[in-house]
């Protein structure tokens, strides 16, 4: 248990994204515990600064190194990728609508009822493409709970999310990972991760935007 003790007593390193590569190596034979444990906190439990694109693509990087096992590595980070994401969706369905007032400025009413309308048009593109961005990918099956989102699309888009965003992270850093540019840079290739994930959901909301507007005009 001193291997796991170290290992999370080293967590603020890896929320600041330093030495990431080292983090995962001192974790020894707890690597795979400690990574879930991350992914499932990040996937829906409320704390979105983990760092969990750059803590896959590392292990896919790195597996050899540590001696892990991608067929067994990939499948248990879906599965706790899933299960935090249901807590998520349990802790706003629960607890979530009870914080929306009538009069209040931001979480008013009227703007739970456009949430609910969002998930019923563009849940499952939600719950997909918010796997990939940082921050979004921790509060989005909050709101899907929120808002009320039907249980089985969640669960379906639930698990494509998860399993779409550790295949082409993970696999990301395996292909990569033998580039000794990647291999020495990988704090600024976690940012550059980061940044990728976004472009998706930016071009999303444009296309929303643009959407609006033509309505609007009509």
């Amino acid at each position: 248990m001193t291997f796991l003790a170290a290992a999370l007593a080293q967590l603020p390193v890896a929320l600041l994204g330093l030495n990431l590569e080292q983090f995962l190596l001192d974790t020894g034979p707890w690597v795979l515990v400690v990574s879930a444990i991350i992914v499932f906190i990040e996937s829906g439990v409320l704390f979105p600064v983990l760092p969990g694109d750059s803590l896959v693509f590392a292990l896919g990087m790195l597996h050899q190194q540590m001696g892990l096992s991608l067929w067994v590595a990939f499948p248990v980070l879906v599965i706790v990728a899933m299960a935090g994401a249901e807590v998520g969706y349990q802790i706003g369905a629960r607890y979530g609508r009870n914080i929306f007032k009538d009069d209040a400025k931001i979480l008013s009413t009227k703007n739970l009822h456009t949430t609910e309308k969002f998930f019923r048009e563009r849940g499952g593109l939600a719950l997909v493409l918010g796997r990939f961005v940082p921050i979004v990918r921790t509060f989005v099956s909050l709101a899907a709970g929120i808002s009320s989102y039907d249980r089985k699309r969640f669960h379906l888009w639930n698990a494509v999310g998860a399993i779409a965003w550790i295949s082409v992270i993970g696999v990301a850093g395996v292909l990569l990972g033998g580039i000794p540019f990647v291999h020495n840079n990988i704090e600024y290739i976690a940012v550059i991760i980061v940044l990728v994930s976004v472009v998706p959901v930016f071009i999303e909301y444009l296309r929303g935007r643009s959407k609006a507007k033509r309505e609007s005009a009509e």
